[in-house]
Formats: structure tokens, sequence, C-alpha cells
């Protein structure tokens, strides 16, 4: 089906951008006023903290700049993002950055100057007016880094070594997005057609076993022809995590990598441990993968194969629309409330159109409702994904409506939460209502799926990211036989001694970016497992619970992350979130079973599971 262009979709599928500016030229004005209050800001350095008035003062003059330019940065982005052709927007895109940067270069001399500054002085201006006291988190946040900062000479050399800092995770990209060839393979018609990274995930889904089986044995053997360059390239990205800990006074890059959302390493390994006492439902899962697909050996290049791959159904956006309103309603009619307030208020923009941001995300400010970006085509994951945005959106206007400005916005670590949550109750919701088995076993399928590469795939991961920092930081070199030898033996411990896994692997972790993202991966598993606990709690209609989550919606950034998941009662530092996860995975796995009907699974059919 051919794109429409931008003006041939109707006009109440596309998001309403007027409450943020009525039109360009409104924009235009208001960027030049903002040009005119930058400089102001450097009339407090050196003076930002000499007094309360000064410290007030200033705070209050950044937050009013602050604010003014992030909405103009909105209006900029979302119009750029719904039409990436369009010149107008393309110039409001480029004025935009300049502007962006230009702030941004005016701040540099702010957080040196108040880290300068003894904290007890801040302390005592925002505990003697009340006006100040909503800063209270935000100093105490910036002041943790005091004892690892660096002095004045460092950090000028740091500065000037800002582009090379970064050279191991761009040289990787540029070598894994751009260098890299497969060459052809022949799909299931027989016909050659180049293989990328792209379609990977198309070959590896495949009904035909021998085009899954062409397709890995080509990623990984064109990965192993670059294992020394990849390898050494790891390897200088450790050394930089590990010198950088060390230079901020930290016992390793791990633990500095953690400290800026407040973690403790604990945490970490609590997940790595907690997961690895429960592998046994994870060889359970592919013992059943095995049983569905009727093959003797389980290979790896067969565990990416969908359970059920015969069930097609299509939603209009207007049925997409009352599926999620009806599987959130669990949640209470203020938060169906909200949801209506989306769709009625023209906050998402649903179909593709030429030159359109592909993907989806939600996004908005503190001043302006949350916006949803979608390609919307109709498939399941569409229904889905409207759900998982939405999510966000919530999220993000609970955050807004609750929270003073500088407390308003969530971190990175608790943000796929409320999305997961919205995904999962829109899962249960289908399988609940469902009349057809083939539906609900697709259903199950893709939470089975989502758990496998989630809970167990991303907790190798990070298991093998800690494993391989430490033998650095042991004095062990990391050539490419210790990276892959280890990779390797991970997940034949994951995958069980029933899967055959096949010697190629072992060159796997060279095609994951995550590991130049510095110990992130392990946020995915601990993200899923809060929102599965949260899930089955409103799911089985505990009203109680319900407002103690939305309590959490609304903390914003007003606490660090762990505390703010204590609030949904949830203690990430113990094991119990991650074995309730790994429960619940455990019961789909017994109800997909159950609805197969096969008595050779053995699974309680006396147990429901909803």
């Amino acid at each position: 089906m051919e794109q429409l262009n931008r003006n041939e979709i109707d006009n109440k599928y596309k998001w309403d951008l007027t409450p943020i500016f009525a039109n360009v030229d409104e924009w235009s004005k208001e960027l030049e006023n903002v040009k005119k209050i930058i400089p102001r800001l450097s009339e407090f350095k050196g003076k930002i903290t000499t007094t309360k008035e000064n410290f007030k003062n200033f705070l209050e003059l950044d937050e009013l700049i602050e604010r003014k330019v992030y909405r103009l940065y909105y209006y900029a982005s979302l119009n750029f993002d719904s039409d990436t052709t369009n010149n107008d927007y393309q110039i409001l895109k480029g004025k935009i950055d300049d502007l962006i940067q230009y702030y941004s270069t005016a701040l540099t001399f702010v957080e040196p100057e108040l880290l300068k500054t003894d904290y007890e002085i801040i302390e005592s201006y925002i505990n003697s007016d009340p006006e100040l006291k909503k800063y209270h988190h935000n100093f105490e946040s910036l002041f943790r880094v005091k004892g690892h900062e660096l002095s004045k000479e460092q950090e000028d050399v740091m500065a000037y070594l800002t582009n090379v800092l970064g050279s191991p995770e761009e040289i990787y990209e540029s070598l894994t997005n751009s260098d890299l060839k497969f060459g052809n393979i022949k799909n299931e018609k027989g016909e050659e057609v180049e293989f990328t990274e792209s379609n990977w995930s198309i070959f590896s889904r495949s009904k035909d076993r021998r085009v899954r089986q062409d397709a890995f044995n080509m990623l990984f053997n064109t990965y192993s022809n670059y294992k020394n360059t990849i390898a050494n390239t790891f390897s200088k990205n450790v050394d930089l995590l590990t010198n950088m800990a060390k230079l901020h006074k930290f016992n390793s890059s791990i633990e500095s990598s953690l400290y800026k959302d407040a973690i403790d390493v604990s945490v970490y390994n609590n997940l790595v441990d907690t997961v690895n006492t429960r592998l046994k439902s994870n060889h359970n899962y592919y013992d059943l993968k095995k049983n569905v697909l009727g093959v003797d050996e389980l290979h790896l290049y067969d565990v990416y194969t969908p359970l059920v791959s015969s069930f097609e159904k299509k939603y209009t956006f207007e049925e997409a629309k009352e599926i999620v309103l009806e599987a959130l309603s669990p949640l209470g009619e203020d938060y169906i409330e909200m949801l209506n307030k989306a769709f009625n208020e023209k906050w998402i923009d649903v179909f593709n159109n030429k030159g359109k941001r592909g993907g989806a995300y939600s996004s908005g400010f503190y001043d302006i409702n949350p916006y949803v970006l979608l390609n919307f085509e109709g498939n399941f994951e569409d229904v889905s994904t409207l759900a998982h945005e939405l999510g966000h959106s919530m999220h993000s206007y609970l955050s807004f409506k609750n929270n003073e400005y500088c407390n308003s916005q969530y971190k990175i670590f608790v943000a796929e939460v409320a999305s997961t949550v919205n995904e999962l109750l829109l899962r249960l919701y289908m399988l609940n209502k469902s009349n057809d088995d083939n539906e609900k076993l697709f259903i199950i399928d893709s939470i089975l799926e989502l758990f496998r590469t989630t809970i167990f795939r991303q907790t190798m991961f990070a298991e093998f990211e800690r494993d391989m920092h430490a033998l650095k930081e042991n004095g062990e070199i990391l050539t490419q036989e210790v990276l892959s030898n280890n990779y390797y033996e991970l997940n034949k411990k994951y995958f069980g001694s029933d899967v055959v896994v096949d010697d190629l692997i072992k060159y796997e972790w060279m095609r994951i970016p995550h590991f130049y993202y510095n110990f992130y991966v392990y946020k995915y598993v601990i993200g899923l497992s809060c929102a599965t606990y949260i899930a089955q709690k409103i799911i089985k209609g505990d009203k109680e619970y319900v407002e103690t989550y939305k309590k959490f919606l609304s903390a914003g950034g007003s606490d660090y992350p762990a505390n703010e998941l204590l609030i949904a009662g949830i203690d990430i530092t113990q094991p119990d979130v991650i074995n309730s996860a790994i429960d619940f995975f455990d019961e789909m796995i017994n109800e997909f079973k159950k609805i197969k009907g096969s008595e050779e699974y053995g699974c309680d059919t006396k147990k429901r599971l909803l």
C-alpha cells in the first residue's frame, strides 16, 4: 500500500500541537524572546550561592528559561517527527537545536560552581525558605557526587577529551552499522536476497528451518571475521570505564555506573543470582518449544520460532481504542478519564505518512500534555504499542500534575514500569475475553517471548557484562577467546543441557550494542519484574493497591528510583519480585500446555491461571 502524504491523513488522526503554540509565527517570536533572556544567566557567575537571594533568583531564572526552551523544543520536534521531509519543520528543528546548544553553553559554569559550595550552606537556604524546600531532593542528588568529582584541572582535561572518550562505542557502531556486509541468503521461496541485521529477525522466525539455520550461520560467521577488532573495541571500552571509575574514586566500573541512580551493586547481583536459581523455568520453556516445533533437537537457530504462527487478526484504530480502554478499566474511572483526554484532545498521531519518523514513542513536558507518536497498521502489536505508549503518557501526566517542576521528571530506571503494566493488562484482558484457543495461544506465546527475551536473555547479558568487567579489574586481558568462551559457557547454562548450544553462538556478544551502554540491560529485567507484580495485583481486583500504584505513578522524580518503587510495595534489594515474575512465566507455560490439551505436558488441568 502506497504511503499517504501528510495532508492526506484525516485531521482526527493527527495530534493537535496548537496548545503548545498556535502557529510557527508565535513559536518564532518566543524563540527570539528566549535568546534575549539566556544571557542573564551569566550575571550569576561566581555569585549563585553567595546569598540566599542570589540562590533563589538564579533557580527561578533557570527554571523560567528551561521551561521556555523545552516548550519550543517539543513544538519543533513533534512537528519535525510528523514529517521529516517538510522544509519548514527542518528549519524549526535546526533553530531549536542551535538554541539548546546556546543554552547549554550558558550553563557550563553552574554545576562546578555549585559543587564548590559547602552543602551545609545550600541546605540552610533550602531549610529556611518554604519556596526552596522543593529543591531538596535535587541538591541532595547533585551533592551525592561529592567525593567523586574531579578537580578543575582534571575536568578541563576531560572536556578536551570528550570526543575521544566516546571512541569505542562510535567505532563499534560505525563498524557494525556501516561496514559489516553479510552477503545474500535464499529465502523461503528459494530467491536470493540480501541478508542484513535488519531482516535477521524475519529470517530467525521463519517457518522454514533451513532458512533459520542459514541465517544463523551467516550472521555469526560474518561477525567471527571481525572478532579481533570487535574484541579490542570492547576491551578498550572496559578499560575506559574501569579507569574512569578509579579516577572518580569508585571501587569498580559497575559501582560507578549504578551510582547515578543511587542503586547499590547488591541489587544488580541479587538479580543475577535470583535468575540463576530459576533457570529451570527457562529450560522448561525450551522443552515446550521443542515439543511444539516437533524437532528431535532444539538448536539455537530454532529459539525465535513462534509457538503459534498461523493467527492473524486486524483491528481498526477505533477498535484498538475500545480494547485498550476496556483492558485498562481496572485502573479506575479517573485513569480512564485521563486516557479519554488523550483520545479526545488529540494527543495521538496515529497513522504513517511519507516522511514520518518510524516506530512509536510518548513524549511530553511539564507545561504541555504528553504526545504519542504511532505508525498504526492494525495488527496485535500495534494495539499493544498503543497501550504501552499510553502507559508512558499517563505516568508523565500524573508526574507533571502532582509535582513541582523540579521534581516532575521520572528517571529512566522506572520509565518502562508503567508502559509494561499496560501491555500486560491488555494481554491478560484479551486472553480472558477470547473464545478462540488459537488466539489465546498466540497471546500467551507473545507473553512467553517477552519474558524469555527479557528476564532470561537480558540477565545473561547483565551477567556477561559484569563478569567481563570484573575479569579486567582483576588484571586479565580480554582477548576474543576469553570473551567468546565465557559467553559460550553462559549460553550453555541459560539454555540447559537439552538445547544444542551451537558453537557459533559464542560470537553473539559481538552484536550486542548494549554492552557499550554501561550496565544498562539489568533495568529491563527489573522493569518487567516490577510491572508483572503490579499487573497481577491489579488484575486480581485489588482496588486499594490500584490507588497505591497511582501514587507511584505520581511520584515523578521526587525520590530515588528504588524508593519510588517502595511506594508500589516493591523492594528491589530482595529476590521476591524477580521470583514472582518467573512464577508468572511458569504459570503461562502451564496455561499454554493446558489450552493445547496434550497430556504429554503433564500439567495440572485443574489449576486456572486467571
